[in-house]
C-alpha cells in the first residue's frame, strides 16, 4: 500500500494538471469569443498536455492497484479525480464552443 502522504502528493499533482487544464480551456473560450481561433486551438492543445501529465498520474495509481497494491482513497483523491473530470468536460465545451463562434463569425461575414 502507498503511504497516506504518496497518495497526497498524487492527488495534488492531478488537481494541479486537472486545474491547469480548465484554465486553458477557459481562456480557448476567451479567445474564441474575440474570434481568435488560432490562439483557442492552442490554448485546447496546452489543456491536452496537462491531461496527458493528469492521466499519467491517475494511471500509476491504477496500475498499483492492478498489481495488488492497495490505494487508500482519501477525500483529497476522491476530490482530484472530480477535479479531473470537471476538467475534461470543461475542455470538452471549449471545443463545441469554439465551432459555435466559427460558425457564427462565418454567418456574420455571409450577412455583411
Amino acid at each position: 500500500m502507498q503511504s497516506l502522504e504518496d497518495i497526497q502528493t498524487l492527488s495534488f499533482q492531478i488537481i494541479l494538471h486537472a486545474g491547469n487544464a480548465r484554465s486553458c480551456a477557459m481562456e480557448a473560450i476567451s479567445y474564441a469569443k474575440d474570434y481568435n481561433f488560432t490562439a483557442a486551438r492552442g490554448k485546447i492543445e496546452e489543456a491536452e498536455q496537462e491531461f496527458v501529465q493528469a492521466h499519467h498520474v491517475q494511471t500509476d495509481l491504477l496500475q498499483n492497484e492492478a498489481n495488488g497494491k492497495k490505494n487508500e482513497v482519501t477525500v483529497i483523491l476522491v476530490h482530484a479525480q472530480d477535479h479531473l473530470m470537471t476538467a475534461l468536460t470543461v475542455k470538452e465545451l471549449a471545443n463545441e464552443m469554439i465551432t459555435m463562434y466559427e460558425r457564427i463569425q462565418q454567418l456574420e461575414e455571409k450577412k455583411s
